[in-house]
């Protein structure tokens, strides 16, 4: 993986500990819209992990590929992926 391995670690382990703090609150029986709010919150942090690793991915392998004259195999990873964020 050629992303910032600091930056996407502490975005997972706080999108962790973001999601232990919603399971306690689910324990908890707390308000439904509190557990809806933090789980929004949750989902932003692991979105922007991924952009991250994306980015990282154009930037270095796709770009790699391209320059080597034999893209088509890293833009059909792309393109299945977008297939799935997509969903």
């Amino acid at each position: 993986m050629k992303a910032d391995h600091a930056q996407v670690t502490r975005l997972l382990k706080t999108a962790r500990g973001q999601i232990d703090g919603i399971l306690k609150m689910v324990e908890e029986d707390r308000y439904c819209l509190d557990v809806s709010n933090q789980l929004m919150a949750t989902q932003s942090i692991l979105k922007k992990a991924n952009r991250m690793v994306l980015k990282a991915h154009m930037s270095c392998c796709v770009k790699e590929a391209v320059e080597s004259g034999d893209p088509q195999e890293k833009l059909e990873e792309l393109a299945a992926l977008l297939d799935k964020l997509a969903d």
